[in-house]
């Protein structure tokens, strides 16, 4: 899997363009966030993590993080499309100065949840329980 490029790189190649900041779209994407990190605690709850909801919990997790990254990027007037948006949303995060191991588990993240969506690949509880504390730990720096 490959890392992605800078920020700027992005922008250079017009997968990311400047807009005037976007805040309503940027309020709805933080309100869908919440909306899904709180039905992942209710599945949790009643539910439990195990082997057989863990790809739905990677892909709950996956969905917070990316709208709450989008949120940010609207509020600040950008917006990603097409092929190579969503490394250009993780490629994001260094701009909120979140370290570059943290950078490389949402890239990973991102490449899983790709494989669920469209390769069936199956994930454990394990690894689920990483990402939930992935999600927990980045909530705080992207803001809800």
């Amino acid at each position: 899997m490959k890392s992605p490029f800078g920020f700027e790189e992005y922008l250079k190649k017009k997968i990311v363009k400047r807009k005037i900041p976007n805040k309503l779209r940027s309020s709805d994407l933080v309100e869908e966030a919440k909306r899904k990190f709180n039905s992942l605690k209710v599945m949790l709850d009643k539910i439990g993590l195990n082997d057989e909801n863990a790809n739905d919990i990677v892909e709950y997790c996956y969905d917070v993080m990316i709208n709450l990254t989008r949120a940010r990027m609207f509020s600040e007037g950008f917006s990603a499309s097409g092929k190579g948006a969503h490394e250009a949303e993780i490629a994001y995060l260094r701009k909120l100065n979140l370290s570059e191991v943290d950078v490389k588990v949402a890239n990973q993240l991102r490449y899983f949840r790709n494989g669920i969506m469209y390769y069936g690949k199956k994930f454990d509880s394990e690894y689920a329980q990483k990402v939930i504390q992935f999600l927990n730990k980045i909530k705080k720096i992207l803001g809800e």
